[in-house]
């Protein structure tokens, strides 16, 4: 395994547990080279669950890249790691749930919107910003206009 701090290849196995839900081994190790720990996950190998982009191509479902929108959206706001590993995990559950093996882009995209709205709404923006291609500054308004009379409405009712 491969130090993500500094590249060395060697390391040593410190901790092994499997998951909660049994479907993985989770194993903390620390690198031989410059004692830095990290964490590895094992999974066995099956056939991959898709997700159906907009053009119709299928690819592969990547909780990595699911992982890494969400650390863009969320970069430099005050969301903790774990919600954002919540947010991926909900996201593959929902795939893996899917009887044909499949999820739209579409419905994976919204999830994980309606999950950003309740945690940070600057988030959600950037992350719908990408995720919903604005053309333009009239579409980012639009979206910025139906957070902030939802907003209103939710701010009314908790005071």
């Amino acid at each position: 395994m491969k130090c993500p701090y500094c590249g060395f290849t060697q390391d040593r196995v410190v901790d092994s547990r499997e998951s909660k839900e049994a479907d993985s081994i989770r194993r903390r190790r620390e690198c031989e080279g410059c004692n830095k720990r990290f964490t590895t996950y094992e999974r066995i190998d099956e056939i991959p669950y898709m997700v159906v982009k907009k053009d119709g191509r299928r690819e592969k479902f990547d909780r990595q890249k699911v992982l890494s929108g969400l650390l863009h959206a969320c970069e430099k706001r005050p969301v903790a790691a774990v919600k954002l590993e919540q947010i991926v995990d909900e996201t593959e559950a929902f795939v893996v749930d899917s009887p044909e093996r499949e999820r739209s882009t579409a419905e994976v995209g919204e999830l994980i919107m309606s999950r950003l709205k309740d945690i940070d709404t600057v988030a959600y923006i950037r992350f719908a910003s990408v995720y919903r291609d604005f053309k333009d500054v009239s579409e980012f308004k639009q979206e910025l206009e139906q957070l902030l009379s939802g907003n209103g409405k939710d701010q009314k009712k908790k005071r």
